[in-house]
């Protein structure tokens, strides 16, 4: 025990000695922009933080796909045991050029910056508990790091999901660097998500001259919102959202197409199914006649299930807090889907949102606190030697 102690207490003062370094890092990656799309920036990211690796002798691979950035995947210490991964995502949902209007900067203990919460904070997190745990001469299970290039498109363009549930196979644990909450909250449980997109073609006419004569789509469409809208089940977990409406060309003509955008979020992986053939029967039903409506699966997360071993996982991350003397960090149950989904998927007991806590991902107002980021650090690493 006095060993281990002896252990946790040299990864901490690694990371007090480090914070320069640490902020560093963390400016240089979200000065490389790297939206989902933009594979010459996520492949940017994926190369500086191989170099870091490479600097502690782990054995590293990038996996290409052929429509986005690719994948990195990075094996650290010489143990046979079942290995503890470390999750994270290198791309934003940030276009190119956002970083000269919003660079890198720290006011008042909060860093700003395209992508700085979401997630390249998380990386630096992980790539610092990583060195702590070196630095300590940790050596009882090897550490793998995967970070995707695409998770904000929910990698629909590439196999990335699939890859992950390949290489998560027979770990022993898995933390996600994801975003981190300012109370203190860590996901055990995330509800999956998907994107349909439903069209709608009518018949177009002229509106004043031939009004008879045509087949609005919008109206059509507009009976069908409130079909979807409809079948969300409170009890269940299960809501649907039309988020976005698009129709029609000019106020003087009957459209002759619309489409509508609709978010998902359900609780347990079975249910897509049944959440598919609902959609596929609202889009057969006809109210305006001789139109035609479609509906596809655009995007699509699994949901992060609360499977057997996340709770005494999440045990383990508790009593590191305790041991840190912090605040003791309570479970969450959320909306959003993340990679974690494809660990658990794989049978990994997983904690997510283990990054850097801020506020306000996914926008211009995007911060993340300073100081969370080597609190993060130190408590992923203590975590790591806890998980024995």
């Amino acid at each position: 025990m006095y060993c281990l102690k002896q252990m946790k207490e040299r990864a901490w003062q690694f990371i007090d000695a480090h914070q320069e370094d640490m902020l560093a890092i963390w400016q240089r990656l979200v000065q490389i922009e790297s939206g989902s799309m933009d594979r010459a920036g996520i492949d940017a990211v994926a190369q500086t933080i191989q170099q870091q690796m490479d600097s502690l002798g782990a054995v590293t691979r990038r996996i290409n796909m052929p429509h986005t950035g690719s994948m990195l995947v990075s094996s650290w210490g010489k143990s046979k045991a079942a290995p503890i991964l470390l999750l994270g995502h290198m791309d934003t949902v940030f276009p190119k050029g956002t970083i000269k209007e919003r660079p890198f900067t720290i006011q008042n203990g909060k860093a700003y910056g395209p992508g700085v919460l979401d997630m390249k904070g998380g990386i630096v997190i992980a790539l610092y508990a990583i060195k702590a745990l070196q630095a300590a001469g940790y050596s009882t299970r090897p550490i793998q790091l995967i970070l995707a290039g695409d998770e904000e498109l929910g990698h629909q363009h590439s196999s990335a999901a699939a890859c992950i549930q390949k290489e998560a196979k027979g770990a022993i644990a898995a933390f996600n660097c994801e975003t981190g909450f300012l109370d203190n909250g860590l996901v055990v449980q995330r509800k999956g998500s998907a994107v349909f997109e439903m069209c709608v073609q009518g018949i177009g006419a002229h509106a004043g001259n031939n009004p008879k004569g045509g087949r609005s789509a919008i109206l059509e469409m507009a009976h069908k919102v409130i079909d979807v809208q409809n079948l969300t089940d409170w009890s269940a977990g299960i809501t649907f959202n039309v988020g976005i409406i698009q129709g029609g060309t000019v106020v003087n003509a009957i459209p002759d197409r619309a489409s509508m955008q609709i978010d998902v979020r359900y609780l347990n992986p079975e249910d897509i199914g049944m959440i598919q053939q609902q959609l596929q029967q609202i889009a057969a039903k006809q109210y305006v006649p001789d139109t035609k409506t479609i509906v596809r699966q655009v995007v699509g997360f699994a949901p992060m299930k609360r499977i057997e071993g996340t709770d005494a996982l999440f045990d383990v991350v508790k009593r590191t807090y305790q041991e840190m003397n912090l605040p003791e960090p309570h479970a969450m149950l959320i909306g959003g889907g993340s990679d974690s989904a494809y660990t658990v998927l794989a049978g990994v007991p997983t904690i997510c949102a283990m990054g850097v806590k801020g506020e306000n991902n996914h926008t211009l107002r995007e911060y993340a606190d300073v100081s969370s980021l080597f609190e993060r650090a130190k408590v992923l690493a203590a975590c790591v030697m806890n998980r024995k």
